[in-house]
């Protein structure tokens, strides 16, 4: 006997309810959870098919089937499948997105210090507000476990995890089950203390799972000013200017933009904050508006971009601070209609 697609689909909607109620299912339950349109009476036909070829069964004390160990297995096995093939699929397309992605960041910040005469920078785009979009636990060995945690915008992260105590692929599937069902299309601030408590009872003696998993969630989904994609150009324009190619203050601007961890810091605290206004993507601090030190003889104008998603990044310009504001200005309103045109058609993001 055959396990067709029917078959496979009326099994998985048996195992997941199962899994769900812990009740044994019966066949007008399953009529009610599936696309297929089917009547109670065929899809008893088929749960007696599924009976006879050992992937389901059923208790003495119920008419409902219960999964056997055949049935879990083959679930397991499938479930697996699809997300390692899903995985795969996205860091393909990722690879291929990024290399495109950085391609047209270092033309865009060339292009803007050629245009301006002034030293330029662009923050490639990161993910804000990022929520997970599923977790997939598999078995490496018997002492570790791998976590692959995919959130918004495609990001993939890898995280082993050291088991405490043995754990076979029943219990892994109840694991994987429960983390997806709690935590996916949450974002980091919505995962409170009260729900990891929940989910670490239900885990039982593998509670410390759900702690490491929760972890390697939150250090996925946060933004990691260290690794954000950073591109300068025309810092040399600097030494246009007399009032900053002093060469003391033109060596501390330059180390700032070699050193990038302060000038990151202050794009992200001023451009990206939430709730500004509309139309206030543009921004200009001038002279000690600038939190760095040795930005106080200059201005620094920054135009924040959003290529769809949550992705989003920061254009930065920094001059003297009689800079030509409006053709700065209408610069960076150029390029970010440029790269709107570019990565996002339609209300999608392509990049």
């Amino acid at each position: 006997m055959e396990l067709d697609e029917r078959k496979k689909i009326i099994l998985t909607a048996i195992i997941q309810t199962y899994l769900t109620t812990g009740e044994p299912v019966g066949s007008r339950t399953i009529s009610k959870y599936t696309d297929l349109n089917l009547s109670s009476a065929t899809i008893r036909n088929e749960m007696s098919d599924l009976e006879e070829m050992g992937y389901i069964m059923q208790p003495h004390t119920s008419a409902g089937r219960i999964p056997s160990d055949k049935g879990y297995r083959l679930y397991v096995d499938e479930l697996i499948r699809q997300k390692d093939q899903e995985v795969s699929d996205i860091k393909e397309l990722m690879i291929e997105k990024t290399d495109r992605l950085e391609k047209v960041l270092k033309q865009v910040v060339k292009i803007l210090a050629f245009n301006t005469n002034y030293a330029t920078m662009i923050i490639g785009p990161a993910y804000h507000q990022n929520r997970l979009k599923f977790t997939q636990l598999s078995k490496v060995n018997e002492n570790q476990i791998l976590a692959i945690i995919v959130a918004e915008g495609n990001l993939v992260k890898n995280h082993m995890i050291e088991l405490k105590e043995p754990i076979d692929e029943a219990e892994l599937l109840k694991l994987n089950l429960l983390l997806n069902t709690q935590l996916n299309g949450l974002t980091i601030g919505e995962i409170n203390l009260n729900m990891i408590q929940q989910m670490k009872q239900q885990a039982g003696i593998h509670s410390s799972v759900i702690s490491s998993v929760v972890d390697a969630v939150a250090e996925a989904i946060q933004i990691d000013e260290e690794d954000m994609p950073f591109y300068t150009s025309g810092t040399t324009n600097i030494f246009k200017y007399p009032e900053l190619a002093e060469s003391s203050k033109a060596s501390e601007l330059i180390f700032a933009f070699e050193e990038k961890r302060e000038l990151v810091e202050m794009l992200m605290e001023n451009s990206l904050e939430e709730g500004r206004s509309p139309g206030a993507d543009i921004q200009v601090y001038i002279g000690n508006e600038s939190s760095i030190q040795t930005m106080k003889d200059c201005s620094v104008v920054t135009a924040s971009y959003d290529l769809g998603k949550g992705m989003k990044g920061i254009i930065g310009i920094i001059g003297p601070k009689r800079m030509d504001y409006e053709k700065v200005v209408n610069n960076l309103k150029t390029l970010k209609t440029q790269l709107d045109s570019i990565f996002r058609k339609n209300g999608k993001t392509n990049t």
